[in-house]
């Protein structure tokens, strides 16, 4: 590739660019931000070590994105729980019920987890059975009759919470274990969507705390500097494919998503071992 200034690694900023494109168009599919990144990286020839707090990072930009395009729904959850409203207090709990499995069981296995985010073939494989896992959910879930965050039981809050720690296998997909999880247990399409988009803020907030606290000291100017660029390009493509993504939901359901990662994780084994 031409530089156009260094970065982390030595890498161009058009490089920084393209994980930030990833990452915002990624992120809230249920295809694997991770995975993606991870392939995206292998492809690129970078040093997937040197890369990992910056694809942690930037994943603030497209969570960020979910602030702005649902500011309406965060504002009247605040001021609702100022009121002491019942169905404010409940968003807050499902969502906070949600995370703490993911916080507990991603503080026991961190180590474990790293361990695997520098395996492209465990995200190959993991597209794939992924893909086919939402084709038979689709096909399989029961009557959607769960409407509305708040109204979710907390039962059903804590066991998404669960499933989404299948996510800690990089090419599961945080969005797509949670959006599934949900859809098996009665969740409307749209309700599962947007639940995983509320979860995704404490769950890569504790995320990127984590890699910061961890990664403190290595951090200098330019890699500040690149995470800043990545962090604002996933922000700005997250915001357009949100919007998207809950049309595209609507309509035709996640079989697309589904055939994509059976596709996608295929031509990575295919790229990975004739290599």
């Amino acid at each position: 590739m031409i530089a156009m200034g260094q970065g982390i690694t030595g890498h161009s900023l058009l490089d920084v660019i393209i994980l930030g494109i990833v990452e915002g168009v990624t992120e809230f599919l249920p295809v694997s931000s991770t995975g993606h990144l991870i392939l995206a990286s292998r492809l690129l020839g970078f040093d997937p070590d040197a890369w990992k707090l910056f694809n942690v990072v930037i994943q603030l930009g497209a969570i960020l994105a979910i602030v702005v395009l649902y500011w309406r729904t965060f504002a009247t959850v605040i001021a609702g729980l100022v009121r002491g409203d019942r169905l404010s207090w409940r968003f807050v709990r499902n969502v906070l019920l949600a995370f703490v499995p993911a916080a507990v069981i991603g503080l026991a296995l961190h180590k474990q987890i790293e361990a695997l985010l520098g395996h492209a073939e465990v995200v190959a494989v993991a597209l794939i059975v992924g893909g086919v896992a939402i084709l038979i959910i689709e096909r399989i879930a029961r009557k959607q009759t769960l409407h509305g965050v708040a109204e979710l039981p907390a039962r059903t809050a804590v066991q998404i919470g669960f499933v989404q720690c299948l996510a800690m296998i990089p090419g599961v997909s945080r969005s797509g274990a949670t959006i599934m999880g949900a859809l098996a247990m009665g969740v409307e399409r749209r309700t599962a969507a947007e639940f995983s988009f509320f979860l995704a803020i404490p769950t890569m907030l504790g995320a990127t705390v984590l890699e910061l606290v961890k990664n403190r000291a290595l951090l200098n100017a330019g890699e500040v500097h690149d995470i800043a660029i990545g962090f604002v390009v996933a922000f700005v493509v997250a915001v357009v494919v949100v919007r998207a993504f809950v049309a595209v939901i609507s309509r035709y359901g996640f079989a697309p998503f589904a055939w994509y990662r059976i596709v996608v994780g295929a031509a990575a084994l295919v790229w990975i071992y004739a290599g």
